[in-house]
């Protein structure tokens, strides 16, 4: 029984992803993706032994030199999670009782917030829609 050249790079390819699937080690998935292009080579284009290890070596090469720091750089920036006052910051509010830069009250995520205008000459009235510019102590401030 002979076999031809593209089936051992499908079967190589094979044996590569389902390393890449029990490790979770993208370059075998690369490397997977190298022997299928000498596959193709092989298989379509007819080519020989030479042509088939340097497409594998090509493709293999460029795909973990482009993707690989790509996956770094996005494993390193973890993604930024505003919680507690932090998120509420640049929030939208209605304001319940008129606020001035004295204080007044808003409805803030869904809770009643003191609030005072961040422009001290600058007053809110009952139903008009404001943004939480900042959170001092237990007091948005808003314009």
């Amino acid at each position: 029984m002979d076999i031809d050249a593209w089936l051992w790079w499908l079967i190589g390819a094979a044996v590569l992803g389902i390393g890449l699937v029990i490790t979770a080690m993208p370059e075998l998935g690369m490397l997977a993706v190298g022997a299928v292009a000498a596959a193709v080579v092989s298989g379509i284009f007819g080519g020989g032994a030479v042509a088939q290890v340097a497409v594998f070596a090509v493709v293999s090469t460029a795909l973990i030199a482009l993707v690989r720091p790509i996956a770094r750089r996005h494993r390193v920036q973890r993604p930024e999670l505003a919680t507690g006052i932090d998120a509420l910051k640049g929030r939208q509010a209605v304001v319940l009782e008129r606020v001035d830069g004295s204080g007044g009250r808003i409805k803030l995520a869904g809770e009643v917030w003191s609030a005072r205008a961040l422009e001290t000459g600058r007053a809110y009235e009952v139903g008009q829609e404001v943004d939480v510019v900042d959170i001092e102590g237990a007091t948005a401030v808003i314009m």
